[in-house]
């Protein structure tokens, strides 16, 4: 495996190429207040590049103009425009199945692309979606949820204050598309890449619904 830098086009990305041909393209957005170096990012992109893909792990527009600090809602398009440069600058990696996704608000900006005009992927991987702030579970980011029209895969902590597994469940039922919950045990928002197999679990997901392609 080989990890390279590019820049280009307005996205900044590091990228991880596998020995062999790639099998397929993984473009992942970092949440909010984390970057491309993200501890998620990397166990998803060295868990999927051992598999055979070119994984791609992004930093969002808002990153790339300030090293620190949330993103603010009035950028959260030009968020959105950049999932979407780095989709055109990247999905020549590989001509195999394109993966789109992110962890927390890089997943849901990742999901509103997709929700949109489907962003030319083959599945959405969503990590944390972050379906309402804490403690305020009548504030649910569900709206675009019914336009998602590509395969799903949602990875999701058990102990997340952002949603219960009851709350995740019940959100998922409103993507038409077939969909794949991977929970994780004793988990936060975090998912403890480190100590927990959160992403073989992820991928072994998206490896199913890539062949099934059935709930």
């Amino acid at each position: 495996m080989t990890v390279q830098s590019r820049s280009a086009d307005g996205v900044v990305a590091d990228v991880h190429r596998p020995d062999t041909e790639p099998i397929g393209v993984v473009i992942l957005a970092h949440g909010a207040g984390g970057n491309r170096d993200a501890k998620i990012l990397h166990a998803y992109a060295d868990e999927f590049c051992r598999r055979g893909y070119a994984v791609a792990r992004i930093d969002l527009p808002y990153r790339q103009r300030r090293p620190k600090g949330p993103p603010s809602p009035s950028t959260a398009a030009a968020d959105r425009d950049g999932i979407q440069a780095a989709i055109a600058l990247l999905r020549d990696e590989a001509a195999g199945p394109l993966i789109v996704g992110g962890h927390s608000y890089g997943g849901r900006q990742a999901s509103m692309v997709i929700a949109e005009d489907g962003g030319g992927a083959d599945l959405l991987l969503l990590s944390s979606y972050p379906l309402h702030p804490p403690g305020k579970p009548e504030r649910a980011r569900t709206e675009h949820l019914p336009d998602i029209t590509v395969p799903t895969v949602i990875v999701h902590g058990s102990t997340d204050p952002f949603a219960t597994t009851d709350e995740i469940t019940a959100a998922m039922a409103l993507i038409g598309a077939p969909h794949r919950l991977v929970e994780i045990d004793k988990a936060g928002h975090d998912l403890k890449p480190d100590r927990k197999p959160t992403a073989p679990l992820a991928a072994d997901a998206v490896a199913d619904l890539l062949t099934k392609g059935t709930r």
